[in-house]
């Protein structure tokens, strides 16, 4: 049987919820990039405005994971580490075996590729945000 060890700093119930919530985020942000390329999102100023969104548009999602997983404080940066590491494993699947999945072109998929790594990046610096001060 295979034993499973926390997360430093987490719980095993802590991690197996944010584990759970990372794939299920992943999901839901891979199928609102595919309902939103074929309107140009990726491209000149929507680009700008994708991204510009994302950045509040993150911020719900970090909460989300903050309360759900019971998270302290101090516990929030690894918290968003785990599920984005989840979510990241899925992109990095789906995006080799099933590209489909971010847009009908490649041009769409390559655009969700950007994003997600600029969503990743804001992700883990709100959930540096989410984790200042004492607690």
């Amino acid at each position: 049987m295979l034993a499973m060890t926390p997360v430093p700093g987490l719980t095993v119930r802590q991690t197996a919820i944010l584990a759970a919530l990372g794939a299920i985020l992943w999901l839901v942000a891979a199928l609102l990039l595919r309902a939103l390329a074929p309107m140009g999102i990726y491209e000149g100023w929507s680009r700008v405005i994708l991204y510009a969104a994302i950045v509040p548009g993150t911020w719900p999602f970090v909460l989300l994971l903050v309360r759900a997983a019971g998270l302290r404080r101090a516990q929030a940066l690894t918290g968003v580490a785990v599920a984005l590491a989840v979510a990241t494993l899925l992109d990095g699947l789906a995006l080799a075996w099933t590209p489909a999945l971010y847009g009908a072109t490649a041009d769409h998929a390559a655009g969700a590729c950007a994003a997600i790594l600029w969503g990743a990046g804001v992700f883990l610096v709100l959930g540096a945000v989410a984790a200042r001060g004492q607690g």
